[in-house]
């Protein structure tokens, strides 16, 4: 098979989908693979890296999708390469087609076989390919949230940790996922005074066990939510549901809850946020200000940290990729039921439930799919 390697082009978006070492292995497995010329320069792999593992550089993001069969990304296609996807071409990316009706429409209109890393799900609900850059999200999210508290920045000018005879800051992380994990032990390893909410009891008691003593659980409800905010200082939203558009646990009425130069970090902006007043930044404008609360809701934040993410992302998605490329995606999605869970789209037809939930579009199995 060829698989194609372009350049991102989203805002600041530095990661690549695929790092020498993974390219490495589809060319040992008698691959063509293509990558745009300097599209790892940016997660620092130079282009004679991937040269020097069998791979093919072309000059442009239209040459790679000319002449490839499979497209390994890591953004969302944008508007400009939507007219580059072709019919039956697969494209292997993240999508969030939940939250972003044009990119639904574009891909439904292009017939491409459209397989989302983020809908792919084991029998266990754990969704391996975007569970790499969850942990990335929530560790700059912790990050993020201490650095807009600066006085400077907007927030509050509270420090984090606190010092002796001072009270470190109150965080609030809203999910118990991976990223709400990953965010909980960062803000608590800087100190902070950190309370993590879910709504499974199970998830909390394992929380509770797994994390350092200044986290604290919470049972997630609106009235536990509202009584949290009155003296929290960062916010973290790390609310999931599967492919579908994320439920607004913060509203526009709550804002006035908390005190001016609370900062709002929405690490679930990809799937729609989880924020009444979310909207998506990017790393160039990351912030703005509503009625004196501060928010961040860039929808790459792994962009930031390119080599560690890139590297993450490739050891995650590099046996499905080759999977893909070995068998064809039909017997690839046949053969592996947790890759069949990330075919949200084929030939025009919507075959993830969610999505077509959401944009109220037909749905096809993707059994009828596989079966033509």
């Amino acid at each position: 098979m060829k698989v194609g390697i372009p350049k991102e082009i989203k805002n600041n978006e530095n990661r690549v989908g695929m790092t020498p070492a993974g390219v490495h292995e589809l060319v040992k497995h008698g691959h063509t693979v293509y990558v745009q010329h300097t599209a790892g320069e940016g997660s620092g792999f130079a282009d004679e890296q991937y040269t020097k593992v069998g791979a093919k550089v072309l000059p442009t993001i239209e040459d790679v999708y000319a002449q490839s069969d499979m497209i390994v990304k890591v953004k969302e296609p944008i508007e400009p390469e939507y007219k580059l996807i072709r019919k039956g071409q697969v494209v292997f990316t993240y999508f969030h087609f939940a939250c972003d009706r044009p990119l639904t429409d574009a891909m439904l209109k292009s017939g491409a076989i459209c397989i989302a890393y983020e809908t792919v799900q084991k029998a266990d609900h754990s969704l391996p390919l975007l569970a790499p850059m969850s942990e990335v999200a929530g560790r700059m999210a912790a990050q993020n949230g201490a650095y807009y508290l600066q006085k400077t920045k907007g927030g509050k000018g509270k420090l984090m940790a606190g010092v002796p005879g001072v009270k470190p800051a109150k965080v609030l992380v809203l999910g118990g996922g991976t990223v709400g994990e990953a965010a909980a032990r960062i803000a608590a390893g800087m100190g902070a005074d950190v309370t993590i909410t879910d709504i499974s009891i199970p998830r909390l008691r394992q929380l509770s066990i797994e994390l350092p003593t200044n986290v604290h659980t919470l049972y997630s409800s609106e009235h536990n939510i509202k009584n949290e905010l009155h003296d929290v200082d960062v916010v973290i939203g790390s609310v999931l549901v599967p492919g579908d558009k994320t439920p607004k646990l913060i509203t526009r009425d709550m804002l006035k809850l908390m005190e001016p130069g609370t900062v709002l970090v929405d690490v679930a902006i990809d799937q729609g946020g989880c924020f009444e007043t979310s909207h998506p930044t990017t790393h160039s404008d990351p912030v703005y200000t509503i009625d004196g609360i501060v928010h961040y809701a860039v929808a790459n934040i792994p962009g930031a940290v390119p080599n560690t993410s890139t590297t993450a992302l490739t050891n995650a998605t590099l046996s499905y990729a080759v999977a893909l490329a070995d068998k064809g995606w039909k017997k690839a999605v046949t053969d592996d039921p947790a890759l069949a869970k990330g075919v949200n789209m084929v030939d025009g037809k919507v075959t993830f439930e969610a999505v077509a939930r959401v944009w109220n579009l037909p749905y096809t199995p993707l059994s009828e799919e596989i079966s033509k």
